[in-house]
């Protein structure tokens, strides 16, 4: 792996957000749902996709708090766009796991 500076790290804007819809993605090649994520007053709702579906149930997402990259370009993932990367590890079974703040904060709030 190749080693960045700190000036590089400070370009990437992890921010937390909560997960306010849940849909479906049947056109996505993996298992994946659309999700949309509040980030705050000040960036608003952003849509992402994620293949979270082997852990994750759409209720359970539902007003969870996620770790977002918020500054990624839009991508196009079939018919949708997805504005954020929703953040995770891969588990020994090769599931992923959401990362997520130990307590809620406000939504928007910067990695630091």
């Amino acid at each position: 792996m190749k080693n960045i500076n700190w000036d590089d790290f400070k370009k990437i804007e992890i921010r937390v957000g909560t997960i306010v819809e849940v849909n479906d993605f049947p056109e996505a090649i993996k298992p994946a749902y659309q999700i949309k994520i509040d980030l705050g007053k000040n960036i608003g709702l952003k849509q992402s996709s994620a293949q979270i579906t082997d852990l994750y149930s759409k209720e359970d997402l539902l007003g969870k708090q996620v770790m977002v990259v918020s500054n990624l370009p839009p991508k196009k993932i079939g018919p949708f766009i997805s504005e954020c990367l929703i953040t995770g590890f891969y588990s020994k079974e090769k599931k992923v796991v959401l990362a997520i703040p130990e307590d809620k904060v406000p939504n928007g709030t910067l990695l630091v």
